[in-house]
């Protein structure tokens, strides 16, 4: 599809992404807002959504990716929203369109895009591999079963697995990673394939002596996916007990299919008190990812507990990507994370 027009979407045509979406997924898409023009636009507008298309000859939209910011001063966004009708698939127009989005966003001075790509299929990984990006963990039964998908390997209604990407754009500033000795291997080769900024350090007896006694953390919920994702912002030395029953609260009272755990890298507090109380907290390694409300990347744990996970349905698209799954799920066994 040589004669494609890549660009940005406008504003007034916000209710392009809408039609997209819907004749893609119906209205099974696991993110009320691309139902919601106006709340398409405005993101546009207020610079929190830069949306890249792909126009044919004709003024039909084939595809459609976005670039979402968090925060306006954020220096690593994250890609998502990918879609591309039936007609456009094969030709490579995802791996277009995310080319001009990725050239954009280093003329901006991004350092890098994180994304979540679907495990239910390797088609939608390898344009992001044949971009240059790499694997950073796979997220278990983050997909709905109720979202519907005609390229998946799952023959059933499942919950279904995203694999995490990063892209680099820049060199980020060098910094300390403190990752729990449980993963610090597969941590480190994470940061060496991908380029994300920073070197793994380990923590100091002074490091220690200043961890507080209470967890500073925040619970958010993402209702369109049945799940939870507690952030600790300042894991403390109570971390075990209120992640436990937070847990407790989220699967028991509110019903969720999935819970996470964000713990900075950057915090020294997040590799001792995981030394000390992974083993006991039921969480598995899920991989390494950006958290809006954390300054720099997360460690992510996931525990499960409606997902019904086939190892068989979670396809990849690089020997680095199997290999960071066939380790997030061993830890899944080896932690009994999944309570399905």
């Amino acid at each position: 599809m040589d004669d494609v027009e890549i660009r940005f979407l406008r504003a007034d045509e916000s209710h392009i992404l809408t039609e997209l979406v819907t004749g893609a997924y119906g209205s099974t898409y696991d993110a009320d807002w691309v139902y919601e023009p106006a709340e398409i636009a405005r993101r546009i507008e207020a610079g929190s959504l830069v949306s890249t298309i792909g126009v044919l000859p004709d003024g039909t939209v084939a595809g459609h990716m976005a670039l979402m910011r968090e925060d306006p001063d954020a220096p690593v966004l994250h890609a998502g929203v990918a879609v591309v009708t039936e007609a456009a698939r094969g030709h490579h127009l995802f791996t277009a369109m995310k080319q001009y989005a990725a050239l954009w966003a280093k003329g901006q001075g991004v350092l890098g895009i994180f994304s979540e790509a679907t495990a239910a299929h390797p088609y939608s990984q390898k344009a992001n591999v044949d971009l240059g990006a790499h694997e950073t963990g796979f997220l278990l039964g983050w997909i709905p079963d109720s979202v519907s998908n005609n390229a998946a390997l799952a023959t059933g209604f499942r919950r279904e697995s995203v694999a995490l990407f990063y892209l680099k754009t820049h060199d980020g500033h060098d910094r300390p990673i403190y990752a729990p000795t449980r993963h610090r291997g597969i941590i480190e080769d994470i940061v060496t394939t991908t380029g994300i900024r920073g070197r793994v350090v380990k923590a100091s007896a002074l490091h220690a002596r200043e961890i507080s006694e209470s967890t500073d953390m925040l619970v958010s919920h993402k209702d369109d996916h049945n799940l939870a994702i507690i952030t600790a912002h300042k894991p403390g030395r109570d971390l075990r007990k209120v992640v436990l029953q937070a847990r407790e609260e989220l699967v028991t009272n509110a019903g969720r299919d999935a819970v996470y755990l964000d713990l900075p890298l950057n915090d020294p507090a997040t590799e001792i008190i995981l030394d000390a109380d992974l083993a006991s907290l039921g969480f598995a390694f899920a991989g390494v990812f950006p958290n809006q409300h954390l300054d720099g990347d997360a460690i992510r744990l996931q525990s499960l507990h409606n997902v019904d996970i086939h190892a068989a349905d979670i396809a990849t698209a690089s020997d680095h990507g199997r290999k960071l799954l066939d380790y997030v799920l061993t830890d899944v066994a080896s932690t009994h994370a999944n309570r399905s």
